[in-house]
């Protein structure tokens, strides 16, 4: 029997609980209104006989030393729940799309065709890279036209993802289908001894909660204030989905690909696993859980350690966000839901030692900062305004550091996203940040009334005319305006009027 934590909980055991979160592939009940939404456990209740589909890794070609990738957004019918069919969308396929592989150093272009009757666009979530190739609002890319970003990967090895990002539509447009990873290489990490055959020891698991009517069809449901929370959980697109572990270690990459929803990841015999990686790359050094917490947008790498004939099922389990008990339930946090099961083969192939040291972490120094920033999120508005296209929030600097406290006034869930950066949490509190929490991030979920003090370094890329976004990634709030933007400029460069010059 796992202990469901109390739905308030005092500031000091909090900042010891950052290992509660992310979940896959199980069918609820219908969800009442806040307050009301009974607490779910499919512990037991899910047929696990699809096996995993792994996307497949895109295939690039080189043109003049770059790597170009093409992505077509179309519709198309999927055959997801045993119900019957589904209008969804999709990249090169009919739901989700290929994974995304470069190396740091390389150059890579990637064509963004657009077969939908509406606009969309591509965000590229957790990458470094120039404003107008982020993918965001303003790079809408219309029905039957094609968007070209360009340019160098210049970060460390990491799980990234892709996602649409058009104003007001981006939790209907990731909802429908549209979605996949991005991951990079490097050299550093090449060289340590981690499981790194894709779709053999190395697994992408992504994520994603939704609900179907009786005759299989995708549908949305109501928002409330939190977000639509799905019904089927799916992994990888598949409910239900079944793993064969094939060697002593597993690399499983966890992307929280829903829209509302957060989960605690598990497993169910309380087996502890070897976190690696958090958003932005590898931490220092393997941190040993048995919980661990992804709100929409994070991603996490974990090893876990199997023998011959074993099975055990990942989990979500319940969850503190630091809420009611009311909107604890709403938000699904007291939930249990079984998500993939991790079938071992009776033989399994010999795996390599988990490194002791995985990475060096270089601390920003807070005494190099030229900025602090503060941010409030309440109320679908961060600092008291609603998303505006036209209106620049923050001008930053290029090659400055800068320091942004930031919190959650508000009795909803929340989280903060910032694009283009990595950073790097200091203190939750005053307190200093979980191990989990020690590594490059460019997502964290805000408890209610928590400070968090996060430092970030602006590098290399400035447009005094094309921004970049911070927002809740929690998308149904990002839609209805918890969303600010910045530009980064050259010393002594005043930004330039936003104007639909610079919009695709």
């Amino acid at each position: 029997m796992h202990r469901i934590l109390p739905a308030r909980i005092d500031r000091r055991i909090f900042l010891q609980l950052g290992t509660l979160g992310v979940a896959g592939a199980v069918t609820l009940t219908g969800c009442d209104g806040f307050g009301s939404r009974g607490t779910r456990d499919t512990v037991g209740d899910v047929d696990f006989r699809n096996q995993l589909p792994i996307p497949p890794l895109a295939e690039g070609t080189h043109r003049d030393g770059v790597t170009v990738f093409d992505l077509t957004a179309q519709a198309g019918r999927s055959a997801i729940v045993p119900e019957g069919m589904s209008d969804t969308w999709g990249l090169n396929g009919t739901f989700l799309g290929p994974t995304l592989r470069a190396r740091q150093d390389e150059s890579v272009q990637v064509n963004v065709t657009n077969q939908l009757d509406e606009a969309t666009t591509l965000h590229w979530h957790g990458m470094h890279l120039p404003a107008s190739a982020d993918g965001g609002p303003h790079q809408m890319i219309a029905p039957g036209d094609t968007w070209s970003p360009a340019w160098t990967i210049n970060q460390p090895a990491a799980t990234l993802w892709y996602h649409p990002h058009p104003h007001g539509e981006t939790e209907r447009h990731v909802y429908r289908g549209l979605g996949g990873l991005f991951i990079i290489d490097d050299e550093q990490e090449s060289l340590l001894g981690l499981p790194r055959d894709y779709g053999v020891d190395d697994i992408p698991v992504i994520v994603q909660d939704k609900s179907f009517d009786d005759r299989g069809r995708l549908v949305e449901t109501s928002r409330r204030d939190n977000g639509m929370l799905g019904e089927t959980i799916l992994v990888n697109g598949s409910p239900g989905p079944v793993l064969e572990i094939t060697s002593e270690r597993t690399r499983l990459r966890l992307l929280n690909a829903s829209t509302a929803r957060s989960y605690s990841f598990g497993f169910s015999d309380d087996r502890e696993f070897a976190m690696i990686a958090s958003d932005g790359g590898l931490l220092r050094e393997p941190t040993w859980l048995t919980r661990i917490l992804l709100t929409p947008g994070e991603r996490a790498e974990i090893i876990v350690e199997m023998r011959p004939g074993q099975q055990v099922t990942l989990r979500s389990f319940p969850h503190d966000l630091g809420l009611s008990n009311g909107r604890s339930r709403s938000t699904g946090a007291t939930d249990t839901l079984d998500i993939l099961l991790l079938r071992a083969n009776e033989d399994l192939d010999r795996s390599a030692d988990l490194p002791a040291r995985l990475a060096t972490i270089d601390r920003l120094d807070p005494s190099s900062a030229v900025e602090t920033r503060e941010f409030e999120l309440r109320s679908h508005r961060i600092n008291g305004q609603s998303m505006e296209m036209d209106r620049i929030d923050d001008v930053v600097t290029v090659d400055t550091t800068e320091i942004w406290e930031v919190w959650n006034g508000h009795r909803q869930p929340h989280n903060f996203h910032v694009h283009d950066v990595q950073f790097q949490v200091l203190e939750i509190d005053g307190q200093p940040p979980s191990p989990e929490l020690a590594g490059w991030k460019d997502t964290i979920y805000l408890p209610p009334d928590l400070r968090y003090t996060l430092i970030m370094r602006f590098t290399e890329y400035a447009d005094p005319a094309v921004p970049y976004m911070y927002h809740c990634h929690l998308l149904w709030h990002e839609d209805q305006g918890m969303m600010g933007q910045f530009v980064v400029v050259e010393p002594g460069q005043d930004p330039d009027r936003i104007g639909t010059d610079h919009d695709h």
